[in-house]
């Protein structure tokens, strides 16, 4: 074969290789929208049908059903993040943020979750924490969030029966978490690929499970950015245990920060004044309710001109700034504010795009906080607490969980509601649960104290320990 010829093979076999590549690049994207479209689509159902409800049925509990929609919408929220979080590590723009965390509150607040999800499949969700965990730690709570929310869904969605339980233990300023299922199990071969994007093992009950196999990669790169390291130990067709270990260190001095439990009425001091600039009708509606109640007093603008011209006549203590606006953008309006009133405006730029602060272009400095859209209500109270120094009033959510020592006993014509309300809480129908719950009440009078407890423990969704209160009264 002439040099020629064998030039010519060369190049021939290494196009025949690119378009193999490519063509494998774009089944992958192929499945890979199609597993994003059906993941989202999930909670979407949620959150759409329950609101065409709430238009149709005026008896539905406003309470119920917006837990379940924030719910819904938070799964939403963690799985756009971890789509925008995969695009930030290949570009290499990941910020680590040092915030002060209720860690028990934050540990109860996602097992709570997934209670319902977890007692739609009749699985046991327990949590556990070492009494030596301090109130609060330092760490980067969104990403150490998000780790945790990882491994507690991926545990459920691969359990079918039996229990998820998180066990965390505490010392030397060292968390070892711990989230152990009885679930499908992992082969040997596989215990490295489950890290690996796209990828959840060759076993065909794995590969047939919804999701879009990045969770654990993103998890091990966020619990390598952050200092700590993922373990896994499993043993197929018993189950699979997940550990987490990081460092976070108690702050040295505990802050004012909200007591878990306790309810933000108020705050002390003269009335604060917030200027919310946003195009969105809806957003802008949200936080001047939510803003209002709390004493604020709220100016809203809806766009840039408008909200300059409102800081002038109405001086503000603080602004929430969109940034993706029509006409002057939220960048543009910043650098006026902070012209014309100097440092003492605190300015909070709230945009549903993270990128936004590492475009260039801009001066980006004419800021003091950095808010995603959805916004988180009790987040966004907090970091305007934190700009104002404010001092919160406190009004303590009374404990409706405790059960009595004794409930009455049951006539044998009970076990059929009973056996019809465990059925419904197996399968999640909240609203089914609310309705038999009404019919046993008028139909076994004497049940009422347990319909008590009952009502109380669907009203914090926990239908696991229902499940259980169900079990003690037969």
């Amino acid at each position: 074969m002439t040099a020629a010829n064998a030039s010519h093979a060369a190049t021939l076999a290494e196009l025949e290789r690119a378009k193999v590549s490519a063509e494998a690049a774009n089944e992958a994207k192929t499945r890979y929208l199609v597993a994003v479209s059906h993941e989202i689509r999930s909670p979407l159902n949620v959150i759409y049908g329950y609101a065409q409800l709430l238009e149709r049925d005026d008896t539905l509990s406003g309470a119920e059903v917006g837990t379940i929609i924030r719910r819904s919408a938070e799964h939403v929220t963690n799985l756009v993040e971890g789509l925008l979080e995969i695009s930030r590590i290949e570009s290499g723009v990941l910020t680590i943020r040092s915030d002060l965390i209720d860690i028990r509150g934050l540990l109860d607040h996602i097992v709570d979750m997934f209670r319902m999800q977890a007692a739609a499949k009749g699985l046991t969700l327990t949590l556990d924490v070492d009494d030596r965990l301090p109130a609060q730690v330092k760490a980067d709570e969104k990403r150490l969030r998000q780790i945790l929310i990882n491994l507690v869904s991926n545990a459920i969605k691969y359990t079918q029966s039996g229990s998820v339980a998180v066990k965390v233990r505490y010392r030397s300023q060292v968390a070892d978490i711990e989230v152990r299922d009885t679930g499908i199990g992992i082969a040997a071969g596989d215990l490295d690929r489950v890290f690996e994007p796209f990828e959840r093992g060759n076993s065909a009950e794995a590969q047939s499970q919804p999701g879009i196999g990045l969770g654990l990669a993103i998890t091990r790169v966020l619990a390598s950015v952050l200092g700590g390291d993922i373990a896994v130990e499993s043993t197929p067709g018993v189950g699979s245990s997940f550990r987490f270990r990081i460092m976070l260190p108690a702050p040295m001095v505990a802050s004012r920060a909200s007591v878990q439990g306790a309810r933000i009425t108020g705050y002390a001091g003269p009335p604060r004044t917030v200027l919310v600039i946003d195009d969105d009708p809806a957003q802008r509606a949200i936080l001047q309710s939510l803003l209002a109640a709390l004493g604020f007093v709220v100016h809203t603008a809806a766009n840039g001109t408008d909200g300059l011209l409102l800081a002038e006549r109405t001086p503000a203590d603080i602004v929430l700034l969109d940034i993706q606006m029509p006409g002057m953008s939220g960048w543009d309006v910043a650098a006026r504010l902070r012209a014309s009133h100097g440092a003492s405006l605190r300015i909070v730029m709230v945009s549903a795009d993270v990128h936004e602060l590492n475009i260039g272009g801009e001066d980006r400095s004419n800021h003091d906080a950095f808010v995603t859209k959805p916004v988180e209500l009790d987040a966004l109270i907090s970091l305007i607490g934190t700009q104002l120094d404010l001092r919160w009033d406190e009004a303590a959510v009374p404990d409706l969980t405790d059960t009595p020592a004794a409930l009455p006993p049951l006539p044998a014509a009970a076990l059929p509601f009973l056996d019809r309300l465990r059925h419904l809480a197996q399968i999640g129908h909240v609203r089914g649960l609310e309705d038999a719950l009404d019919v046993f009440e008028q139909t076994i009078p004497t049940a009422a104290p347990l319909v008590m407890v009952l009502r109380r423990q669907l009203v914090d969704l926990d239908l696991a320990s229902l499940q259980k209160t169900l079990d003690d009264a037969r």
